[in-house]
C-alpha cells in the first residue's frame, strides 16, 4: 500500500498491483464501458501482465477488439475474453451443476474461468427439482467433487438438496432466470441464502465469475 500500484488513465484507475496481492489480476468488467475504453485498458495492462480477462463481452465488442489485439481468444457461451496462456495443470476435481438449461450461460463464465486458470471441470447441467430423479445418476461425481458450484433460477432449491448429499464445499450462484415472482433472481438468493444444509455459501445474482474465483481458491 506504501506504492501506487496503480495506473492513472483519468477515466480509470488500473489496479496492477492485485496479481502480487491476491494471485490473479484484476478483471475487466466490459459492460458500461465503450470500445476506446476497453482497448485503452487493455493496452495498458499488456504493459504489466500476461494475463488479461474482461468479463460479460459482448461478441459484437470481442470483434472490435479483435483488430487491435489479434491474441484476445473469446469463449462466447460464458462472454469471457483473455489474453495471456491457459495453465497446463489439472488441479482439483470442480463439478459445475445447472439446474435448467437457462442457467447455463451463468454456470459456463464458471466453468471457464476454472479451466483457464488449470482446474478440472466437469459439468452436469439440467438436473433440477422438477425433475429431482434425474439427481441419481451424477451422485458419485457429486460426491467426489473438490468443490461444487450449483447454478440455479427460479426458487433455487437445488442447492440444498445437493448440499444434503455431497461431503464438499458448495457455492451456490442464484441466477434472474425465472418468471415475475422469482423478482430478477431475488428470490433465488434469498432461497440459497436460507438454505438448511450446512456447507454452503453464496454469490450474488448471476455472479459466475465470482463462484469461479472462490472455487479457484478452493482448490488451490
Amino acid at each position: 500500500m506504501r506504492h501506487k500500484g496503480f495506473v492513472d488513465l483519468e477515466f480509470v484507475k488500473l489496479d496492477i498491483a492485485r496479481e502480487k496481492r491476491k494471485g490473479l489480476p484484476e478483471i475487466i468488467y466490459a459492460p458500461g464501458k465503450t470500445i476506446p475504453q476497453l482497448n485503452c485498458i487493455i493496452s495498458e495492462f499488456k504493459k504489466h501482465t500476461t494475463t488479461i480477462f474482461i468479463s460479460r463481452l459482448k461478441r459484437r465488442q470481442f470483434e472490435i477488439l479483435r483488430k487491435s489485439h489479434r491474441k484476445l481468444k473469446y469463449y462466447k457461451d460464458a462472454e469471457l475474453a483473455f489474453l495471456g496462456k491457459r495453465i497446463n495443470e489439472t488441479r482439483g476435481n470442480c463439478l459445475v451443476i445447472t439446474a435448467g438449461t437457462s442457467d447455463i450461460p451463468v454456470a459456463e463464465e464458471a466453468a471457464v474461468f476454472l479451466e483457464i486458470l488449470g482446474n478440472n471441470v466437469e459439468r452436469v447441467y439440467d438436473i433440477g427439482v422438477a425433475g429431482v430423479h434425474r439427481i441419481e445418476p451424477f451422485k458419485e461425481k457429486i460426491k467426489n467433487a473438490k468443490v461444487v458450484i450449483v447454478v440455479a433460477g427460479m426458487e433455487a432449491a437445488l442447492l440444498s438438496i445437493i448440499s444434503g448429499i455431497c461431503p464438499s464445499p458448495i457455492i451456490g450462484v442464484p441466477t434472474s432466470v425465472g418468471y415475475g415472482s422469482s423478482f430478477k433472481g431475488l428470490s433465488a438468493l434469498l432461497g440459497m441464502l436460507n438454505s438448511c444444509a450446512p456447507g454452503s455459501v453464496c454469490v450474488n445474482i448471476d455472479n459466475g465469475l465470482g463462484a469461479g474465483y472462490f472455487a479457484h481458491l478452493i482448490n488451490k
